[in-house]
């Protein structure tokens, strides 16, 4: 459970939805308007407008927020807009690391602290996502339309994204097979390796949470901060994966 999404800005979220049913509006219109808000905080840093840069990074949190609950709420779940949503956050992303780095003057350093933010956010994705199917959780994908700009937000997602997610799957699984050492695996192991302090640690490394420290970071004019925050986070990550590793020893016995 991300804490911040949870007690701030899904509640708001929640209370934009039934002016968003109301006035009819598509759930992708409500993605654009909150990749359009992440943009112009992007454009607010550039001329050194750090707070107004971070008030429309929350602005942008609560509508990345609502769109999910409005397409569930409206019944306008499509597999278009899950690859839009995600591919529009990585936009946004590049776009505020680039103008961190104008800003900052430490190009480098936004850099590397967006493909950390990057590799966080897939880390989190993934290992959610096993920890679904191993306490049999999963939920199925909404049903492929087959239209024209669903098949190009596929191609895209496949060419930026698939690579990530089966490298990261691919690692969980080595590791696993490793400690089990030809030996079956039990459902206990799996239970253990795919347990829910990790995933509840990494949620709390969400965009949403990203989104308001780098605001606090605006706000208190040291973006620099920020990115070395954001770099210094890999270093949780083998933290997590040998606890994990820890865990499933203990369940083998």
């Amino acid at each position: 459970m991300e804490l911040l999404l949870e007690l701030v800005f899904r509640p708001l979220a929640s209370a934009l939805l039934p002016l968003l049913l109301r006035a009819r509006i598509p759930a992708p219109a409500v993605v654009l308007a909150n990749a359009a808000a992440g943009l112009c905080a992007a454009l607010a840093l550039v001329p050194g407008e750090l707070v107004l840069g971070a008030l429309l990074l929350q602005a942008k949190t609560v509508l990345d927020n609502a769109d999910g609950q409005l397409a569930r709420a409206s019944g306008q779940v499509t597999l278009a807009g899950r690859y839009l949503d995600t591919e529009a956050d990585t936009a946004v992303n590049a776009a505020l690391f680039a103008a961190l780095g104008y800003v900052t003057g430490q190009y480098w350093l936004a850099l590397v602290a967006f493909f950390s933010l990057t590799l966080v956010l897939s880390v989190d994705f993934n290992v959610s996502e096993l920890h679904r199917e191993a306490h049999a959780e999963a939920t199925e994908p909404p049903t492929a339309s087959g239209g024209r700009v669903e098949r190009v937000l596929e191609r895209v997602y496949r060419v930026v994204f698939t690579p990530q997610d089966r490298a990261i799957r691919g690692f969980s699984a080595r590791r696993l097979e490793r400690l089990l050492a030809g030996r079956p695996p039990t459902g206990a192991v799996a239970l253990a390796y795919h347990d829910r302090v990790t995933v509840t640690v990494l949620a709390n490394l969400g965009l949403s949470t990203q989104l308001f420290v780098l605001g606090l970071c605006l706000v208190l004019y040291a973006p620099v901060v920020y990115l070395w925050l954001m770099v210094g986070s890999l270093a949780l990550l083998p933290v997590l994966q040998l606890r994990r590793e820890h865990l499933a020893r203990r369940a083998l016995g």
